[in-house]
Order: C-alpha cells, then sequence, then structure tokens
C-alpha cells in the first residue's frame, strides 16, 4: 500500500469507510470516480464489483492508503476480483487494528 496525500482528489484504489446510509461503519475501496462529488465503492462482499455503489464523498472517510493491486488490476484491466478487494479491505483493517495496538 502506498501512502497519498489526504487533502487530493480520491484515487481508485484507495481506502475509505462509509459514515452514512445503510452501509455505515463499513470498509470500501473506490474503484470509480464519477466526478468532483461522486464516486464509486465496492467491497467485493456485500458490495460486489459489478454492482458497486455510487457514494457522495461528503459521507465517506478517506484515509491514505492506496491498493496497489485494485489500482494496477483497475489500470490493466479496466476490472478487478472481488477477491482482491475482499483482501485489501481486510489487509487495511489489520492495518488499522496493529496501529490501534501500538498506541495503547
Amino acid at each position: 500500500m502506498n501512502v497519498v496525500d489526504s487533502e487530493s482528489v480520491p484515487q481508485v484504489g484507495q481506502l475509505v469507510k462509509v459514515l452514512r446510509g445503510r452501509d455505515a461503519e463499513s470498509y470500501a475501496v473506490i474503484i470509480r470516480i464519477e466526478d468532483q462529488r461522486f464516486v464509486w465503492i465496492a467491497d467485493g462482499d456485500k458490495r460486489k464489483f459489478d454492482s458497486p455503489k455510487k457514494k457522495n464523498r461528503l459521507h465517506l472517510q478517506t484515509f491514505d492508503y492506496i491498493s496497489t493491486e485494485v489500482r494496477d488490476s483497475m489500470t490493466e484491466s479496466g476490472r478487478v476480483t472481488n477477491g482482491k478487494l475482499r483482501f485489501a479491505v481486510n489487509k487495511f483493517k489489520q492495518t488499522i487494528e496493529g496501529q490501534s495496538e501500538k498506541g495503547e
């Protein structure tokens, strides 16, 4: 995973936490950027790649991490497997849990 500037424009492969809506408190990956206001997200589990959710950027908390696996797959083929999405989300969750344990 690469570190990016949190003030920058969202990028494909960036991890987000949903703050509003039915999927609140869940994590997902940006798979497409609609415009300045909306992005499309999927997690590979409840939200598959073939049926992503269009979300307002104001309803998402973006993190400074980009899944290189997802980004590379999207640039090469325009698609990503649901397994790679699940892997990216789980890897990110483990990273967050590891940081919270170190902080205690």
